[in-house]
């Protein structure tokens, strides 16, 4: 079982973001995608989501393409996407947009329950009854990433979960990305900063110009100064 992408291409209009982008995930394997702002980070995930349809290439969940699919069969497939923008149901509970996202057992991967959740994350426990437009920042992502995993995905895309999150958060977050992982979900991480990545990533891919640049461990990239002065570094 394996979500492998393979020559990758997805457009804006006229501009041409992905330019075959080929990397592949397997189950508990966490690999961080990074790079500079514009060189198509966020766009893969969406991509392979089908929230912008590939002009080219494929999207392979176990051996069958889904990239020709609409997002929420993709999601079906086993795949869940948690956004930046954190997307929660603004008018229901926190209680209300969990209950949202419970879907039945499947095949392969672990099954999640809304008091995992609510252990993960003591402070939804305390909001349950809050309409989740109320939330904080931090405790909005806590809640996406939560409804995103109570569909029993086998992989899970995840855009930038610490943006904007204080430290006592940002080390909530990592330690639940860490154990779903460790329960056998492949995960895919946007994230920005480098130190994060490092710290939980099996494998870091960096993107440049629309496709992969490098794809090591987290040592041979802390060991290859070209690669961090070319792709990642602020002159």
């Amino acid at each position: 079982m394996s979500l492998v992408v393979q020559n990758l291409h997805a457009q804006y209009g006229k501009s041409h973001i992905l330019r075959g982008v080929d990397f592949s995930v397997s189950p508990g394997e966490i690999v961080s995608l990074i790079g500079r702002n514009g060189s198509g980070r966020s766009t893969t995930l969406k991509a392979i989501m089908g929230l912008v349809p590939p002009t080219q290439g494929s999207v392979n969940v176990d051996g069958v393409d889904v990239s020709k699919r609409l997002t929420y069969e993709i999601a079906r497939s086993g795949i869940a996407y948690v956004p930046e923008e954190r997307l929660v149901f603004a008018n229901l509970t926190v209680e209300q947009n969990l209950l949202l996202g419970l879907a039945s057992a499947r095949r392969h991967a672990p099954k999640w329950t809304i008091a995992q959740m609510l252990e993960y994350f003591p402070r939804l426990a305390e909001r349950f009854k809050t309409h989740a437009g109320s939330l904080s920042g931090g405790e909005q992502q806590m809640l996406t990433i939560c409804r995103s995993l109570l569909g029993n995905p086998r992989f899970i895309l995840i855009d930038e979960p610490t943006e904007g999150l204080a430290p006592k958060i940002v080390d909530s977050v990592m330690g639940m990305i860490v154990d779903i992982g460790d329960r056998g979900v492949g995960v895919v991480l946007v994230e920005q900063k480098l130190t994060f990545a490092l710290r939980i990533s099996r494998r870091i891919l960096v993107m440049g110009h629309g496709h992969i640049v490098f794809e090591g461990s987290p040592e041979d990239l802390k060991s290859n100064a070209e690669i961090r002065r070319t792709w990642l570094e602020v002159a």
